[in-house]
């Protein structure tokens, strides 16, 4: 299972890690923290050197009831930090996370290699066909609504099966587009509940059935740290246990904001399979 980031051959049959770099004030773990260059710069080391294969950066939270950001904002925030990256670390493999098709068009020709949507294209019409002709890898989310709306559509029937259909007619509008190397992520902590976000993680295998790599972006969230009565600053340990059940069931990406503890989690997950 390989994907192709500019023109680099990357092998998912080894799990690997995304690093998190929020470049927005309001985020819900690390917002604010990187402003200035050198802690953009430092961090990114720090990820790199950790063993990051991606670094997934963003600037428009989409936490629940976020601000609304404008695009010329938005673009303002990161293709300085996309430039300032590659100039230090020109091998850097970065993901624009962005549900805008301008925003994208601009970061993939400023040097990112992927683009990373929450809305699957459905945020902005224009977005597939953008992908398409850049020809660059998408990871495509399952969301209901916007993030602002998000957490009143948490109404299913069936969630599994129902996320299931949600990617196979997103994966064939995005074929149509001639968009070749897709990634699924499923949206944990997007119109789901608590609880749901569980049943999700407990059938994630089943989510194998739409032949795609399968993100998983769990690092820190609610769904840890409320269950655990905690905070999103002491949800690490909880983050840690359940990347290695995302790992089991069938993850081939987990996004981070904490690189070394991931990447400890996947080498443990390879000699668990090696036996």
């Amino acid at each position: 299972m390989n994907i192709n980031c500019k023109g680099k051959l990357i092998d998912l049959a080894t799990p690997k890690v995304m690093g998190i770099l929020n470049v927005t004030p309001d985020s819900f773990f690390d917002g604010g923290k990187y402003k200035d260059e050198s802690k953009i710069l430092i961090q990114v080391e720090t990820m790199l050197k950790a063993g990051a294969t991606f670094i997934d950066l963003g600037g428009y939270s989409s936490r629940p009831n976020a601000e609304d950001v404008t695009k010329t904002e938005e673009l303002k925030r990161v293709i300085p930090v996309i430039q300032l990256i590659l100039k230090h670390f020109p091998e850097t493999l970065i993901s624009i996370d962005t549900f805008r098709s301008g925003v994208a068009q601009q970061s993939i020709e400023a040097g990112a290699a992927l683009v990373n949507d929450i809305s699957a294209g459905q945020l902005d019409k224009n977005m597939l066909s953008t992908v398409g002709k850049l020809g660059v890898p998408y990871i495509m989310m399952h969301m209901k609504g916007n993030p602002k709306t998000m957490q009143e559509h948490t109404n299913y029937n069936d969630l599994v099966k129902e996320v299931i259909s949600y990617f196979a007619e997103r994966i064939s509008a995005a074929h149509h587009e001639k968009i070749k190397d897709i990634i699924i992520d499923p949206g944990f902590g997007f119109a789901k509940t608590i609880e749901q976000n569980f049943e999700l993680l407990n059938q994630l295998e089943l989510l194998q059935l739409t032949d795609q790599p399968i993100l998983a972006g769990i690092s820190r969230k609610s769904m840890i740290y409320k269950t655990l009565n905690s905070t999103s600053q002491n949800a690490l340990n909880g983050t840690t246990a359940l990347h290695m059940v995302a790992l089991q069931k069938g993850s081939k990406i987990l996004r981070v904001h904490d690189v070394k503890e991931a990447m400890e989690c996947v080498m443990l997950y390879k000699q668990l399979k090696s036996n």
